[in-house]
């Protein structure tokens, strides 16, 4: 029996204070993302193209239109802006820097609302890493950005028999150090902006190429709170090279990165504002 004043599962609810904790997290991304020239869109909630963007079909929500054509409940934001931007827009407007403030939902009941911005043709991930960093700096947070590099868990796949997806999915360490390769090791236990020349150093140049590039976009991004995970795998599907999480022990705030659309590279992140509102609301208290 469910009761008149019960809600599903994973629903949201907001009021009183954790609803103006909500809005002041969304003015102040939407006031930092306008003043650095993007344009809000809201997508449909409905969409056809969700398996694109998600790795376990599973979360989606399913349903069919009036021709019992399967669609889903928007379960990612980046993949329906990028194609309603490449596809049905791109025509009708030269711009390139989009904006949304919008829930997402998985099965069976989740529900989680986002900020995230979208830079189309744009392969810098800086532009967006900055800006995701003075959100942060606006509302008084000093969370971890974590970068990672998703073709270097993809290299090191191929350099080695043993190794596969699965393992950096579930961060086997341990199969890593078996290996016994005095590179790979550091590159394991690799942290800190200040040792990755030691590991480029010694790295395969494949390695080298992937390791510059975090260096590179760790000298580009004003967060004073950093580390490299370059052995961390992505679970989105899109990502494919840079990307970055945004975290506070073992709560995650944002996620980016640099991925391909159908015509073009862009880069991108999502603010997750839930758990902002968890976090913010608590200190209120």
């Amino acid at each position: 029996m469910v009761l008149e004043h019960e809600i599903p599962t994973g629903s949201k609810l907001y009021f009183g204070n954790s609803a103006k904790t909500k809005r002041r997290i969304e003015n102040i991304a939407s006031t930092l993302l306008d003043e650095n020239g993007f344009e809000e869109i809201v997508t449909p909630v409905f969409s056809y193209h969700q398996h694109l963007s998600i790795s376990d079909e599973k979360e989606l929500i399913r349903v069919n239109d009036a021709q019992n054509n399967s669609l889903s409940l928007r379960a990612d934001s980046t993949i329906d802006v990028v194609r309603i931007i490449e596809k049905r827009l791109g025509k009708n407007t030269e711009q390139k820097k989009w904006f949304y403030i919008q829930p997402v939902f998985r099965f069976p009941t989740e529900e989680q609302y986002q900020v995230g911005a979208e830079f189309i043709g744009e392969k810098n991930l800086a532009s967006v890493t900055n800006i995701a960093v003075s959100i942060f700096d606006k509302l008084d947070m000093k969370p971890l950005m974590q970068i990672s590099n998703i073709k270097i868990p993809e290299l090191l796949v191929e350099m080695f028999d043993s190794l596969s997806i699965e393992d950096f999915k579930h961060l086997n360490i341990e199969k890593f150090l078996n290996l016994k390769v005095e590179w790979l090791e550091k590159l394991v236990y690799l942290q800190h902006v200040e040792q990755i020349d030691k590991v480029i150093q010694i790295a395969p140049k494949e390695i080298q190429r992937e390791l510059k590039k975090m260096k590179e976009l760790c000298s580009e991004t004003k967060c004073e709170n950093s580390v490299l995970a370059p052995m961390y795998y992505a679970k989105m599907l899109y990502y494919d090279e840079l990307f970055f999480r945004v975290i506070d022990k073992n709560e995650v705030y944002a996620r980016g990165g640099r991925y391909k659309g159908a015509e073009a590279t862009s880069v991108g992140f999502a603010i997750y504002t839930d758990a902002l509102c968890d976090t913010l609301s608590k200190e209120v208290k």
